[in-house]
């Protein structure tokens, strides 16, 4: 009584060739077809999902909004930046920005001594810029150009007081906004 498929008297399924191909040698019985992938049909479809999902990766980056969002929340985080260096060196520090960045800037350390001459020398140095400085040193936006309004109107000035006036400042780069402010208590957000 057989026990396989094919028993062990039905062997027209199998051929045998001495010095024949391992792969040639074993024919499927009859009526049966071919099942399962190929090596190249698996690997066509791996290269196909690969550039399917790179596609995804790519488009599924941030938007114009959260980049947006992002410039804000980084001029938060150097507003009080700046307000901290204000309170610990006592010179006001402004806020100047354009349409495709900012910079802080202060003016140049005054003399202790009251002579006219170093007076006058120290007003003809040039504002400090920050340069060294990684928090305070000028930046670009990372998606301009930005329409930055500000209110009340002119630019920022932090001073060394412990409550400043309310401040908000509003980015616009194409359809996306968002407001940094800053409320009668010193407290900043962004929204």
């Amino acid at each position: 009584m057989p026990i396989s498929g094919l028993g062990n008297s039905d062997r027209r399924g199998l051929r045998q060739h001495v010095g024949s191909n391992v792969f040639a040698s074993v024919r499927q019985p009859a009526g049966h077809d071919a099942r399962g992938f190929t090596l190249i049909e698996l690997l066509v479809v791996l290269v196909i999902v690969g550039i399917a999902a790179t596609a995804v990766t790519i488009q599924s980056g941030p938007g114009p909004q959260q980049v947006l969002h992002q410039d804000a929340s980084r001029l938060m985080q150097r507003f009080l930046a700046a307000q901290n260096e204000v309170r610990a060196d006592g010179r006001p520090i402004t806020w100047v920005y354009d349409d495709t960045g900012y910079r802080f800037a202060r003016r140049a350390p005054i003399p202790l001594t009251n002579s006219p001459v170093t007076q006058a020398a120290a007003a003809a140095l040039p504002p400090d810029t920050f340069e060294g400085d990684e928090l305070l040193k000028g930046r670009t936006w990372a998606q301009a150009p930005v329409q930055v309004d500000v209110t009340p109107r002119g630019a920022p000035v932090f001073t060394a007081e412990w409550i400043a006036a309310p401040l908000t400042v509003r980015l616009v780069a194409g359809n996306a906004s968002v407001l940094v402010v800053r409320d009668a208590a010193g407290r900043y957000s962004v929204q």
